[in-house]
């Protein structure tokens, strides 16, 4: 049995047509990641049948770069991960503010609201480890 069979294939996200008047496919880790996004990018109460599904990442748009908003966002990630991607064993999510990032400290203030989103991850069936980052500005907000 291939990763492919045991993984699954679907559209790749997001979802667009080719010159071709094709829809693109994605299989193997390349789907899983992209189920991942889906997940993420979903905000809860959007899709009908399934009210509870998605991270609802936007929701933390304009809420401050605070430490408790960033573990709150980790915490909504996580569990939706963990609720939503049974093909994956969830490692670590780390939230951070991009200003953290040395190599970013010269554009100090343009990154003062943006966070980036690091999620590790292990697929189950093969045993490989992938991480998947995500960055997200926060709008101005009180610090």
């Amino acid at each position: 049995m291939s990763v492919d069979t045991l993984i699954g294939t679907g559209w790749r996200f997001p979802i667009n047509v080719d010159a071709r008047g094709r829809l693109p496919w994605s299989s193997g880790p390349d789907r899983i990641r992209d189920a991942i996004w889906i997940i993420l990018r979903t905000a809860a109460g959007e899709r009908v049948m399934r009210p509870t599904f998605g991270a609802g990442v936007q929701e933390y748009v304009f809420q401050s770069n605070s430490p408790a908003v960033r573990a709150d966002l980790a915490a909504a990630i996580k569990t939706a991960l963990l609720n939503w991607e049974p093909r994956i064993e969830l490692v670590n999510v780390r939230v951070d503010t991009a200003a953290s990032d040395p190599e970013q400290r010269l554009r100090q203030d343009a990154l003062d609201n943006q966070v980036i989103v690091t999620i590790d991850y292990k697929i189950r069936a093969t045993n490989e480890l992938f991480n998947a980052v995500l960055p997200l500005t926060l709008a101005e907000g009180v610090r």
